[in-house]
């Protein structure tokens, strides 16, 4: 008959069920769509199954009271393929008016969703580059914008790029594209944004203006090694104009023109440079990002140095031992001291470098010094945060005494208050480890952070060490060393020596004199020393040199 014909011969898959939800009927279209055979799917009341999550309730909820359904679905095939439909559910009445039976009828759409998602690809990302285009670009800004987050944008264009089109070609033009998009993309981290606005033009968009400099010195590193073109090895740089949302634009239109602006004065034909829409913001972050480059080539040609200053015993007034301090020696640029280059070291990891340096040559210079007399106590050595986070510090600690030669005893490891409150069950199991090898622990800047005396009871540590901000509380005028003396108080009850550090005057010492402080650290009795210097200095000093320091 006509609907047998009907059913058998359209192109949608069409299925009939009863009030129970069982195919009673269906077509050859469902059978080819669905890969199921006949046998299988008469009777069978699982069909809304396949079908995704909550789906199948809210169908036959819809379909009971007489209600039709419609959408879009991705269903599962019993070989674990998937298709996806538009499918259509209506109920069919009686001569008597009331729902007999409902039928549904989909089609295969999953050509048609594949075509879509490449012409979304089409309109999205870049053909050359395959990076998102000036399209997707200005879709995430908006984003970002809407959220009234704060995010920076920077804007890069290569220089001199049009040379190489008229000397090579744009077909040679275009790969070295491919490989600048390729390697920039390579270095930056996956969560910022890399798009290309068109010609030799692409964008950054980062949602954290905190790593700004680390992202310029990415693109930096990026465009730095030789690209090689037909044999040719060409040296390319590029030119970053970077603007801050809201300062430099509240939409995506100004913060454009703000980073296209920036980039403009940034423009430089002696290599890789940058400029913020923000003049004041510039200079700061310039000088970020030298210091950062000057680490890294300082770490590069054994730039640091390491100045030692002598913590005196006031009983004995003889040098007990001392503290190595690191200072960036530029053959161009002079001393850098650590207050400017220990913050950026510390956020971009290179601190971890910095302090295996520290540690090899302090510990090499002190075993020189024990062997020829001069010294018979403690080196202490600054362990930064990331440092003692190592799950191998103690086998790095050892492998370099192992290669210097010096005993672990005359090593003092001082970690800061605020590092072992971070984790404190974590830092005493370390610290621990440390401590069974006979290293000595100290405790740095001790009050200025939030450890409270239960933990401070459980720290391994030999050693507190007086914050020179306490120090210099002291007055010659009247009695303002009550916070010294507590911590003092402390630190003998817990059987732990006690450094002051800081001491620049001479009443200051007379001061904790009084209070019973052990040792002091400070300019009033040395600045800290290049080694030749503190080699000078142990030998004018009146050192007790059978005095055993390493029992204290």
């Amino acid at each position: 008959n006509l609907q047998a014909n009907v059913m058998s011969n359209v192109s949608d898959a069409i299925y009939v069920l009863d009030l129970n939800f069982n195919i009673v009927d269906v077509n050859k279209a469902f059978l080819q769509i669905t890969g199921l055979a006949i046998d299988d799917v008469l009777g069978n009341n699982k069909i809304f199954d396949t079908y995704p999550e909550n789906i199948p309730d809210n169908i036959k909820q819809r379909l009971q009271k007489g209600l039709t359904w419609s959408g879009e679905l991705k269903v599962v095939k019993p070989n674990g393929d998937y298709y996806q439909i538009e499918l259509n559910v209506n109920t069919m009445l009686n001569d008597d008016r009331e729902i007999s039976h409902y039928v549904a009828a989909f089609s295969d759409i999953t050509q048609r969703k594949k075509t879509e998602a490449e012409l979304r690809d089409l309109s999205n990302i870049d053909p050359l580059t395959k990076l998102p285009n000036r399209s997707y670009f200005q879709y995430a800004h908006r984003n970002l914008i809407r959220r009234k987050e704060s995010h920076a944008l920077l804007m890069m264009d290569i220089d001199n790029f049009k040379n190489i089109n008229d000397s090579m070609g744009h077909d040679e033009g275009d790969k070295l594209l491919c490989m600048i998009a390729e390697r920039i993309d390579s270095k930056i981290d996956c969560q910022h944004l890399l798009c290309r606005l068109g010609g030799d033009e692409f964008a950054v968009l980062l949602d954290d203006i905190n790593v700004i400099t680390q992202v310029l010195y990415e693109i930096e590193s990026a465009m730095q090694t030789p690209f090689y073109l037909n044999s040719e090895m060409l040296v390319m740089s590029c030119s970053v104009g970077v603007a801050i949302y809201p300062n430099d634009g509240e939409t995506t239109e100004n913060m454009l023109q703000s980073a296209d602006t920036a980039m403009y004065h940034a423009k430089s034909d002696t290599g890789f440079s940058y400029q913020f829409f923000s003049s004041s913001m510039n200079d700061t972050a310039v000088r970020r990002v030298k210091i950062e480059s000057l680490i890294r080539q300082a770490l590069k040609n054994d730039w640091f140095e390491v100045f030692y200053q002598p913590k005196i015993d006031l009983a004995t007034q003889t040098i007990m031992g001392m503290e190595a301090l690191v200072r960036l020696d530029h053959p161009e640029e002079g001393m850098i001291y650590p207050n400017e280059f220990i913050p950026i070291a510390e956020d971009t990891g290179l601190i971890i470098a910095i302090g295996e340096k520290v540690l090899d040559k302090a510990c090499y210079a002190t075993q020189q010094w024990r062997k020829s007399g001069l010294f018979n106590g403690r080196i202490a050595v600054n362990l930064a945060a990331k440092q003692f986070a190592q799950a191998d510090l103690l086998q790095r600690i050892e492998h370099v005494l192992e290669c210097t030669q010096l005993p672990l005893a005359n090593l003092e490891l001082e970690i800061t208050e605020s590092t072992v409150i971070e984790n404190p069950e974590l830092a005493i199991k370390t610290m621990e480890k440390l401590s069974s090898k006979g290293i000595h622990l100290a405790l740095d800047d001790f009050g200025t952070g939030y450890s409270s005396l239960s933990y401070l009871k459980r720290f391994p540590i030999h050693t507190l060490k007086i914050d020179k901000a306490f120090i210099d509380d002291l007055s010659n005028e009247k009695d303002d060393g009550n916070l010294v003396a507590s911590i003092i108080s402390i630190a003998k009850n817990m059987n732990l020596s006690v450094v002051a550090e800081g001491v620049e005057e001479e009443f200051q010492v007379a001061a904790l004199v009084a209070l019973n402080c052990e040792t002091i650290q400070g300019y009033f009795y040395s600045k800290p020393l290049s080694e030749d210097d503190f080699t000078t200095y142990l030998l004018k000093s009146n050192l007790s040199k059978n005095y055993n320091y390493l029992n204290k």
